[in-house]
């Protein structure tokens, strides 16, 4: 269900009980979306989080910690300078409208007690964060809103606040809501739950489609509506019996669904806790996915690209091929210029001396003589020689780029974390996009500096008592096989297939032929040909890899090497 009146209800009533009375002491803003703020009460330090974003707007109390940026943005600035120190006085909910407002307590520079309100407004794409003083006036907001057809009032600095209005009807005045629908009785379940969604604020579909549910409403009359109410009153009047399950759709954490217990049959539950781990976790997993998505558009764009170079260059080999032809023109024109009396024409039939004499067909230029078409022959011939140089050089160096990008691509699908995908960004942002030579320069410090603070964590596993590590990117695995690693362990690699470098620490100790097609399956497990069958993987001692001159990170040769074939586990 979605952070309804309902659940904005809950939760309040769970702040309030915790934080009125408390010192603010610290506040963060870690990013556009997000405020936080750090209250001592009661002998416990709490960090209450704000999140305005469109699709996870809330208000709880969070232990779940984010990165803050080095220098703090405006708006949290200038929240520090109107709340630290201030005391939380009352924490207040309109009806079941989605806003909360928190009065703080603060002292001005005459020493006198004035009251300033953090108004959260959790309305959607709407939603906002104001701080406005006794006189109502706002000091400023997180977000400027200025007043449109659509939009009837200005969030601007200096502006009088206003509350947001609704044509929706407030649930809390109403005593009977079966005097609202009793027009309405011949509605199927679904459409009464959509006409109660849009007739009272703070209510979501999923709720009431939910309360239906739970009191076995299927017809739509006055004694289900009465239940309906009952239901409604307990759930607004007992929040503290309230607790949350979570949904999962295809194994992922989809959505949460609420209950009404007793104080009999149902243990303390902490609404806070619940929403934080909920939305941090589908925060984290939408995260996770935007990164990997972003990071396989900038590798499949960069990809195309290659293989449209590699096209063009495999075009001009093409042309390149007919470079002899053009040099035996020349040669046969040139020798048998004596020969020739009609210097203006199309073309010329001569003696190949190369193919037993047989006549041979030569195009020329008539504008020009013969012994001017031999030298156009033989410009072409050597023009084409020397492309087939630079082009073949081209090829390797593009057939290169091709397969490390096709590593990096395989790296970002394997990965698990957004911690896993930014690694693998600053691999490309080094590797693959070429930055000015100044800038390069400029930063020269500073990489070294991060590549000597650099943490690996290969994948570990146990293997018939030895320890097998298993890189998770390109430059782990150079970390992993060339400093990790000893040279007497085994270094394992699918054949010719892209796929995470395996090594077995083997501590002097021999291998035995089971242990290794063990290790081989793993390798296959963490490559490309994981779904294959009969999957070549090379293996072989750690001091036979070797790494070029320039090479790009994970790319290796290696000598003495044996080869078996196995088949993933998967």
């Amino acid at each position: 269900m979605a952070f309804d009146g309902i659940v904005t209800q809950a939760i309040t009533h769970e702040l309030k009980n915790d934080l009125i009375g408390g010192k603010i002491d610290k506040i963060h803003q870690p990013d556009k979306n997000t405020i936080l703020l750090g209250i001592y009460s009661n002998s416990i330090h709490y960090a209450l989080n704000i999140c305005i974003d469109a699709h996870n707007c809330r208000i709880n109390l969070t232990t779940n910690s984010k990165e803050n940026p080095l220098v703090a943005p405006n708006f949290c600035m200038l929240l520090r300078k109107h709340l630290i120190s201030g005391k939380i006085s009352t924490i207040e909910m309109y009806g079941l409208e989605r806003l909360v407002k928190i009065n703080i307590e603060t002292i001005n520079e005459f020493n006198e007690i004035e009251i300033k309100s953090l108004i959260i407004e959790l309305m959607g794409k709407h939603s906002n964060i104001i701080l406005i003083n006794d006189k109502n006036i706002i000091i400023d907001s997180l977000r400027h809103i200025w007043a449109t057809d659509t939009i009837y009032r200005d969030i601007l600095p200096s502006r009088t606040y206003s509350f947001p209005t609704s044509e929706k009807l407030d649930y809390t005045k109403i005593s009977d809501i079966y005097s609202i629908f009793q027009d309405n009785l011949n509605l199927s379940v679904e459409e009464f739950s959509k006409l109660f969604a849009n007739t009272f604020n703070g209510f979501s579909l999923s709720f009431i489609k939910s309360a239906l549910e739970k009191c076995n409403i299927t017809t739509i009359n006055k004694e289900n509506l009465l239940k309906l109410q009952k239901y409604i009153n307990n759930i607004l009047t007992f929040p503290n019996n309230l607790y949350f399950t979570e949904v999962y759709k295809n194994n992922k954490l989809s959505d949460f669904t609420l209950s009404l217990g007793n104080n009999v049959t149902v243990e303390k539950f902490y609404l806070n806790k619940f929403i934080d781990n909920f939305y941090f976790s589908r925060e984290t997993e939408e995260t996770f996915n935007n990164c990997k998505n972003n990071a396989l558009k900038l590798t499949t764009d960069s990809q195309k690209k290659l293989l449209n170079r590699l096209n063009s260059i495999n075009t001009k080999l093409k042309d390149c091929e007919e470079r002899d032809k053009y040099r035996l023109y020349g040669e046969l024109i040139t020798s048998n210029l004596y020969k020739l009396t009609n210097t203006h024409t199309d073309y010329i039939e001569l003696e190949n001396y190369y193919d037993n004499n047989n006549l041979i067909k030569i195009p020329l230029n008539k504008k020009y003589s013969p012994n001017i078409n031999a030298k156009h022959y033989f410009k072409k011939y050597n023009k084409l020689k020397n492309a087939l140089q630079i082009v073949s050089v081209q090829k390797a160096e593009t057939e290169n780029e091709l397969n490390y990008i096709d590593s990096i691509i395989f790296e970002i699908e394997l990965a698990s974390s957004t911690k896993e995908i930014q690694e693998i960004l600053d691999e490309i942002s080094e590797n693959l996009i070429k930055n000015k030579v100044s800038q390069k320069k400029k930063n020269t410090k500073n990489s070294k500096k991060k590549k000597q603070e650099k943490q690996y964590s290969p994948l570990h596993f146990n293997i018939d008592n030895f320890d097998v590590y298993v890189g998770k990117n390109n430059k782990e695995n150079d970390w992993l096989t060339f400093t990790f690693a000893n040279k007497n362990d085994i270094w394992l690699h699918t054949k010719d297939i892209q796929g995470s470098h395996v090594i077995i620490k083997t501590l002097g100790l021999n291998i035995s032929d089971d242990t290794l097609v063990k290790c081989a399956k793993l390798a296959v497990e963490h490559s490309k040909a994981k779904l294959s069958s009969n999957v070549p993987v090379d293996y072989c001692k750690v001091q036979y890899v070797k790494k070029p001159n320039s090479a790009k990170p994970g790319m290796v040769i290696f000598t003495n090497n044996k080869t078996i074939s196995v088949t993933s586990c998967q």
